[in-house]
């Protein structure tokens, strides 16, 4: 059911046959990522959270991304709690693993994180553990329905390189 709400979502844009089925599961950013050919970082990966009240929230993040609580709770002003496997197909129609902000159970709020916009194209899922669609920013941010960007990630930047190479410009 889950992967054909979102094919029916995205016939709204004639994209319904962008959706990538595979033989093989995609169902973790490495396995879609050997799967589809591309990095593990350019698999855009879906996160559920228990947000105000009863209402969930999505987080798509870089795949080689990972929330920073305390970033979460700067933007948000609630602490970063998973919703549990049962919560998440109640919540969005999806399994984990398929997760994505297309094709939702219910109407949710989602946001974009800021680790995802150095990729010209993401893939995010498609509602099933073997399915993906690739995506610019862009066209995530307006299939999603994004409420907006944010900046609540950490493990994606490359810091270490970056001051590494800041210092050694101020030395010229």
């Amino acid at each position: 059911m889950s992967l054909e709400s979102v094919i029916a979502h995205f016939k709204q844009w004639n994209r319904e046959g962008d959706v990538m089925e595979f033989q093989t599961l995609s169902a973790t950013v490495e396995q879609a990522a050997e799967t589809i050919g591309v990095i593990p970082a350019r698999i855009a990966k879906t996160l559920s959270f228990r947000g105000d009240g009863d209402k969930a929230i999505l987080i798509v993040t870089a795949g080689d991304a990972k929330i920073d609580n305390k970033k979460f709770r700067d933007t948000f002003s609630f602490k970063a709690r998973m919703l549990t496997p049962e919560e998440v197909i109640e919540q969005t129609g999806h399994v984990i693993g398929g997760v994505c902000p297309f094709g939702l159970a219910n109407e949710l709020d989602v946001f974009l994180d800021v680790s995802m916009k150095r990729f010209d194209t993401l893939f995010p899922a498609c509602g099933n553990t073997n399915s993906a669609i690739e995506l610019t920013c862009d066209e995530l941010f307006q299939y999603s329905y994004a409420k907006g960007w944010v900046d609540v990630c950490k493990g994606w930047q490359e810091e270490p390189f970056r001051e590494t190479v800041g210092a050694n410009l101020d030395k010229q």
